[in-house]
């Protein structure tokens, strides 16, 4: 009998010693130094720029997957409660990404700080007709913006604001710092594009895409937007056999031979256009609303832009 009595305080004493250690590392969990600011950003471009911004400061989740469509991707339960856990939402805005925005609203009204990058650079606004946009979004912004260099380096500057401001335990220096460095290779860029398209002569330069997502490019780089296979900004929208109809004609006009097509939608459409004009178009793929895993051709931001530079000068010289 004493046995067992014996045993039975020495299990009793053993649990409560290990609900003691169990309870203190939860307790040091909860309050101790693995708790690191976090800073939330919804598609992998931006979160590629914010990632360079923010350095070791703070975490950086990103919640659009490599190869994605910042139009039609979705969250999981998990990740729409990272953003209302968030110290700080980076968004692109302007309707971009059409089924997220609702939650990075839940997160504002709960009281995280939120930023979106694409209003505060300079929106352009898509233009009526098929020279330069789609007719039911004409006046509407354009939420494209990362394909002018300039404007990239406008909101990473104001990234880098927004994570000083309201993300606690960074260090400013260190943020600042870091901008610097990458407003320099985003310079950097800038004049090698305009290098790069120099090389394209002005009957040349017009361009023609899957769907409007250069306009930005067109207006500081100097090209015409002739049409889009989808005549819509976003990829959601579906084309109509009159559509194909007047943007062939269109190209014929322009003498236009080359389709730009994104790498993370599929080329089909592109492809019937082709057929439409007899088959003697070239369709050029390019990583234009989402980076690629790394070392997949556009791992980051600026290997991205390098990458489609190159793809266009080529693809509208023929060389």
């Amino acid at each position: 009998m004493s046995v067992r009595v014996g045993a039975a305080r020495i299990r009793a004493a053993l649990v409560t010693l290990i609900s003691f250690f169990v309870l203190a590392a939860a307790t040091g969990c909860a309050g101790g130094d693995d708790e690191r600011p976090r800073v939330v950003v919804t598609t992998n471009i931006l979160g590629d720029i914010t990632r360079e911004i923010v350095g070791d400061e703070a975490d950086v989740s990103v919640l659009m997957k490599p190869n994605a469509d910042p139009h039609s991707f979705g969250l999981s339960a998990v990740q729409a409660a990272e953003l209302e856990n968030a110290d700080l939402v980076v968004y692109n805005g302007l309707g971009l990404e059409e089924n997220v925005l609702r939650h990075v609203e839940a997160a504002r009204e709960s009281g995280v700080a939120t930023f979106a990058a694409g209003e505060a650079a300079d929106p352009l606004t898509f233009h009526t007709g098929r020279d330069g946009g789609p007719d039911d979004e004409a006046g509407e912004p354009d939420p494209h913006f990362w394909t002018d260099p300039d404007r990239v380096r406008k909101a990473a500057g104001l990234i880098a604001d927004q994570v000083t401001e309201h993300v606690d335990g960074v260090n400013e220096k260190a943020v600042r710092a870091n901008a610097a460095r990458y407003d320099g290779q985003l310079a950097d860029l800038t004049t090698w594009m305009e290098k790069s398209f120099a090389a394209v002569p002005e009957n040349r330069r017009a361009l023609v895409t899957n769907h409007h997502v250069f306009g930005y490019l067109a207006d500081r780089f100097g090209f015409r937007v002739i049409g889009a296979v989808i005549p819509s900004g976003t990829t959601l929208a579906s084309p109509s056999s009159s559509d194909l109809r007047s943007l062939t004609q269109a190209m014929e006009k322009a003498g236009v031979r080359t389709v730009f097509a994104d790498s993370s939608q599929p080329t089909k459409l592109a492809e019937v256009l082709r057929q439409e004009m007899g088959g003697d178009v070239d369709v050029v793929s390019l990583y234009s609303e989402s980076l690629t895993e790394k070392g997949k051709g556009a791992g980051t931001y600026l290997e991205m832009m390098r990458a489609n530079t190159s793809a266009m000068a080529e693809g509208l010289t023929g060389a």
